[in-house]
């Protein structure tokens, strides 16, 4: 722990600095104004002893609380002198954001116990840094996987453009698409309760049963029988009580028919204008709970018919449970307005950003995908 002393006067500065290098402390002096440190130059720990100036808004902490607020610098403890006289501001230092405060004049045990108390927090949060940074690495490896394994947009038959956006923390986010045969195309996505490593490999394990189709004796072309089997092989119990929500559809091209079937997802949205009229917005979706909260659950399969020139939207709540500029939350009539004025000329990212223009701090909760199938 390196230790710098900041005051006025020179008597000040001499005598903390006696005391505390005869600590064994290694201890910098500063006179001049505060805010002229270059906060760069503290590449380790530090603890900053200060006189309070109440007219200053206590000197340079300002410039410590931008600076201990970066996640990749060393921590800081910002230890404030206050006069004798003037102790009842005490309350004032801390809610101006330093850590501690001491008397002035300065008594030397009381300096010990207060420099002791600051090392050790230093030394909490150093290695809450350190974990912090740990778990944001591999958070970043977790998404690079989950990335690694979700599918290209397609570009012939039927083009698809997904969008994958992960939050700070990982979700359960996970899509695919894939052909069983030369006309039936398979689109699903699933979101899985929960955020972090856990929600994540679980939506990758579901992945990849289904696309290596390892799933026993079930029929993929049917979305019913898929949801099925998908709950009685994840039951919640048995996945550190994680269940998932899905949609999964099964596109026939020849005839332009699509069978789906849903477990507690958000609808997937079809999209298409026919003889010139406005668009038309038709939410797909079946009754149904969310895969592994029960057991003997029986999901059902719906059919709808594709006009040409239709559009269909997958997506997981990620894309409109945001809290917007005006504090209140948006929901799913507030993105089905945004698809509805969505043309065909316009792209995915279209759409995401007029989600993004609409949400207070530019971040998400949640995970966010969204698919736009191309059904010419």
């Amino acid at each position: 722990m390196h230790i710098l002393v900041i005051h006025s006067e020179y008597k000040t500065r001499r005598r903390l600095y006696q005391l505390l290098t005869a600590e064994g402390y290694d201890v910098t002096l500063w006179m001049d104004d505060p805010e002229t440190i270059d906060l760069a130059q503290l590449n380790e720990p530090t603890l900053i002893i200060e006189e309070w100036k109440q007219e200053a808004k206590a000197g340079g902490l300002s410039a410590w609380l931008s600076h201990k607020a970066g996640t990749d610098v060393p921590p800081i403890f910002c230890l404030m002198l206050i006069p004798q006289n003037s102790l009842a501001q005490y309350t004032s230092v801390l809610a101006n954001g330093a850590d501690d405060w001491l008397s002035h004049p300065v008594d030397p045990v009381e300096l010990r116990a207060r420099v002791l108390a600051g090392k050790h927090i230093l030394k909490i949060k150093q290695e809450l840094q350190d974990q912090t940074r740990l778990l944001r690495a591999e958070l970043a490896e977790a998404e690079a996987y989950v990335r690694s394994l979700l599918p290209n947009d397609l570009t012939e038959k039927v083009p698809i453009n997904a969008r994958f956006i992960p939050s700070r923390l990982l979700g359960g986010d996970c899509y695919d698409f894939y052909w069983l045969d030369p006309d039936y195309l398979v689109i699903y996505l699933l979101d899985v309760s929960g955020h972090g490593l856990g929600s994540a490999l679980l939506s990758t394990s579901v992945l990849n049963m289904l696309r290596s189709q390892s799933l026993p004796d079930v029929n993929f072309y049917r979305p019913e029988k898929v949801l099925q089997a998908l709950n009685e092989t994840f039951q919640m119990n048995d996945q550190n009580e994680k269940y998932f929500t899905m949609w999964y559809g099964v596109y026939n091209r020849a005839n332009r028919q699509l069978l789906y079937a849903s477990a507690g997802h958000p609808p997937a949205v079809l999209i298409y204008s026919q003889d010139q009229q406005p668009q038309t917005i038709e939410p797909l979706k079946t009754s149904g709970l969310p895969i592994g909260m029960l057991p003997d659950i029986q999901y059902h399969w719906q059919r709808c018919f594709i006009p040409p020139a239709s559009r269909l939207y997958l997506f997981s709540d990620g894309v409109y449970e945001i809290k917007q500029h005006d504090q209140t939350m948006m929901n799913l009539n507030d993105f089905l307005d945004i698809l509805s004025t969505h043309t065909a000329d316009q792209t995915i990212d279209d759409i995401l950003k007029q989600v993004n223009d609409r949400t207070m701090d530019r971040t998400f909760s949640d995970d966010l995908s969204l698919l736009e199938v191309h059904l010419d």
